[in-house]
């Protein structure tokens, strides 16, 4: 009951945190108290290429991502992963720029480009399997709760780059699902250590709310996971006893 009161804490905690050091601080306050035989807990983040499936002459938009990690031992080689992604975001970049009915602005943005970037709270719920406790496979769901989205106009002129942010928030739905899969490597031959692997995900909903307008996200995913509080493994010392 303990353990389930500080997961529900730290869950609600980091929801609310709105920074990268905020969500460290929690980690490694929780990290030692969250890990046991059966769970792993830890930090996860990297960087992910983003697309819009469904808009026409799109490139991939970079972004940071950071979250935390669950892992839950089913059987000795097979693990539920969850967690959530707390700094995460998707979109595209290189698309044209409309209007939006003001002379001086559609005059300065007609030749510029458009970047779409909707920031998430991601939820994966996965199957993993290890080999050997080196490689692993996973494949599942991810769930997405949009919390921003914006419209980023940027024009190379006038010396430098001119910008401009347009909330986008209603334009698109509140949630996003899809299918995420994977593989990792492990750095080392234990339960618990830290990983390096890629992930594709493929929305299957329509985020878009704007009227004539549809298009779904998907991402490839570069990650790293860091195992936190994971203290060194106790030696047990056998006396032989003779009688």
């Amino acid at each position: 009951m303990k353990s389930l009161l500080r997961i529900s804490i730290l869950f609600s905690l980091l929801l609310i945190a709105s920074t990268a050091r905020s969500q460290v601080l929690i980690s490694l306050l929780f990290g030692e108290k969250l890990n046991s035989d059966k769970i792993e807990f830890g930090l996860v983040g990297g960087f992910n290429w983003s697309d819009l499936n469904g808009l026409d002459n799109t490139k991939y938009l970079s972004n940071f991502n950071l979250g935390f990690y669950f892992h839950f031992k089913v059987h000795p080689n097979s693990y539920i992963s969850t967690g959530v992604l707390v700094k995460s975001a998707l979109g595209a970049t290189g698309l044209p720029t409309y209007p939006i009915d003001i002379a001086e602005f559609d005059s300065v943005f007609v030749d510029g480009k458009l970047t779409k970037k909707i920031k998430y709270f991601h939820v994966p719920i996965l199957y993993q399997y290890r080999i050997k406790q080196i490689v692993y496979f996973e494949a599942g769901i991810q769930v997405g709760l949009r919390s921003a989205a914006q419209d980023i106009f940027t024009k190379s002129d006038f010396g430098g780059d001119v910008e401009y942010i347009r909330n986008t928030r209603k334009e698109f739905a509140p949630l996003d699902i899809g299918l995420l899969g994977g593989f990792g490597f492990k750095f080392r031959k234990k339960p618990k250590s830290m990983s390096i692997g890629l992930r594709y995900y493929h929305g299957l909903i329509d985020v878009s709310k704007v009227e004539g307008s549809s298009f779904q996200n998907s991402s490839i995913y570069l990650f790293f996971k860091v195992p936190i509080g994971v203290g060194k493994e106790k030696k047990v010392e056998v006396i032989e006893v003779i009688n």
